[in-house]
């Protein structure tokens, strides 16, 4: 089964995020390397890329294999990346107070020393990397709820049941749901416009005006029904 629209776009945002996060593994790959993996301040984000790549990789994968998988429902995606956001911003923030003893400007190494100033541009990029992977995993997560919320909302309570890369609303934007008194909407009977009275469904809801041109007066009634309350006006009879 093919992916449907909202699915495609899910999809490539996890693969941006996956792009991106391959960066960041090979730069602080390469980081620790110069460094023999010795300060943990390297090794958070070596650490943590990895473990995003699995398991951002493997929901991926799921839901190319899958039409009915439990890790793409909007549910758990917003759980996972909810959780990988908060180590990110965690490790990030206590990596970056660390790397702050490291100069900005790798021009002032000497070029006596490239491997040096190799390492500093890599960390400079990954500094810059690791905010910005933390940014499209929040950013994400942040649209995948909003989306959720607002479709269960509109009616389409199968959302949270089915995988967003496969998920189609069966109540499109801007049809009535199913409300109650006769299944219309209250908000369209907060007016009433006679010039409008043809719009309205008349079988569960009285409109005097569907009965005559004259106005509707209480005592008055323009039927051939005769009670002790009720009496009859030819002068009212269209």
């Amino acid at each position: 089964m093919a992916f449907s629209t909202v699915g495609t776009k899910k999809v490539a945002a996890h693969v941006s995020i996956l792009l991106i996060n391959l960066i960041v593994l090979i730069l602080s790959a390469r980081v620790n390397q110069y460094q023999d993996f010795f300060f943990i301040a390297d090794r958070f984000p070596f650490i943590l890329s990895i473990i995003t790549f699995v398991l951002l990789g493997a929901m991926t994968v799921v839901d190319f294999v899958s039409n009915s998988s439990v890790t793409g429902r909007p549910q758990f995606e917003v759980g996972v990346l909810s959780v990988l956001g908060i180590f990110w911003l965690a490790f990030n923030a206590f990596s970056t107070s660390r790397w702050n003893s490291c100069p900005l400007n790798c021009s002032v190494i000497p070029s006596d020393f490239p491997d040096t100033v190799q390492w500093c541009q890599e960390l400079s990029s990954l500094r810059i990397l690791v905010w910005i992977e933390w940014v499209m995993i929040l950013f994400t997560a942040a649209l995948t709820l909003r989306f959720a919320i607002s479709q269960n909302s509109r009616g389409n309570t199968h959302v949270f049941k089915t995988p967003l890369s496969r998920y189609t609303p069966t109540v499109p934007t801007g049809q009535n749901i199913e409300y109650a008194f006769g299944g219309q909407n209250p908000a369209s009977y907060t007016t009433y416009n006679p010039s409008n009275v043809a719009a309205y469904n008349h079988s569960n809801t009285f409109e005097p005006a569907a009965y005559g041109s004259n106005a509707f007066e209480p005592g008055v009634y323009n039927n051939n029904y005769n009670t002790q309350s009720m009496q009859y006006h030819d002068a009212h009879l269209g």
